[in-house]
């Protein structure tokens, strides 16, 4: 079995990239060419620090800037889409376990559909807000580790994930022999990325560790033996992350510019399938 450290191996410089949320620091984003992944250097030994920011908005509510306000109105409206997504698949049991489970609205809505719901999330300010909607979350994967799911979702999470080998086979042991495991997560190889290059948000160093494309996913998930069943568009992510990354570059809103981009990028990924995110239907072989 590969290990962790085989994805820093050959490394070849990519893009230099700014941490534009938290602490303005530059960043090395390297290409590995085996994997065709992306890989964030360095990795700061406090990462956790670089979480801590209103502007971080998958850990709060906030509706008070433009961003926040789009960031908000999306989710609620693809919140339906991910419960209609779920339902599709047939389950023994209806368990569901969201990793990264933010303030908790993904799992509200599960519930409130018949599922029966297991989150995990490491911020304790996240889970303070999914409490006060009666969500109660799991800090870690260790804290359930002697449960296993019909499904299992990770809504651009594994991006995040230090020792994604090992995560990714905790993963497998908790998911039924016929469960489904979805992954979403941002793609380098789609045109908004291409377009902003080092200003493109969903870089997001060093928060996001890694950077996927197809090709990575499925050999990633191919050592743990499972299969890469079917790939859908986030469309909607195209127009956030390019409104995000219109700021980064000309330190202005420009949403109009960010429109144009996030159209151009989704009517390229209808040709090409290389769309901002992409959330991959995962299964066991």
């Amino acid at each position: 079995m590969i290990t962790e450290k085989e994805f820093y191996k050959n490394l070849k410089p990519f893009l230099n990239c700014i941490d534009y949320t938290v602490s303005e620091e530059s960043y090395e984003v390297m290409k590995n060419e085996v994997y065709d992944m992306l890989v964030t250097s360095p990795v700061p030994s406090n990462l956790d620090k670089y979480y801590l920011s209103e502007n971080y908005i998958s850990h709060t509510d906030s509706k008070k800037s433009l961003f926040d306000k789009v960031y908000q109105l999306v989710k609620n409206h693809t919140l339906k889409k991910k419960l209609k997504l779920i339902n599709s698949f047939k389950t023994e049991e209806k368990t569901i376990l969201d990793v990264g489970a933010g303030t908790g609205d993904f799992l509200k809505v599960c519930k409130t559909g018949g599922w029966k719901i297991t989150g995990i999330e490491p911020s304790d300010k996240a889970r303070e807000y999914a409490e006060s909607k009666n969500i109660v979350l799991y800090e870690n994967l260790n804290q359930v580790e002697n449960n296993q799911f019909d499904v299992i979702t990770l809504w651009h999470v594994l991006e995040h994930i230090p020792n994604l080998v090992e995560y990714i086979k905790q993963l497998k042991k908790l998911l039924k022999p016929n469960g489904v495991l979805i992954i979403a997560v941002p793609n380098h190889k789609s045109f908004d990325a291409k377009h902003y290059k080092e200003f493109w948000a969903a870089y997001d160093v060093p928060r996001h560790l890694w950077h996927f494309s197809k090709t990575a996913i499925s050999k990633l998930f191919s050592l743990v033996d499972m299969n890469v069943e079917k790939i859908l568009p986030m469309k909607f992510d195209s127009y956030y992350v390019s409104l995000l990354s219109e700021n980064y570059k000309t330190k202005k809103s420009r949403p109009f510019n960010a429109f144009f981009i996030g159209l151009q990028s989704n009517l390229k990924a209808k040709r090409n399938g290389e769309y901002s995110s992409l959330i991959y239907i995962i299964k066991n072989r």
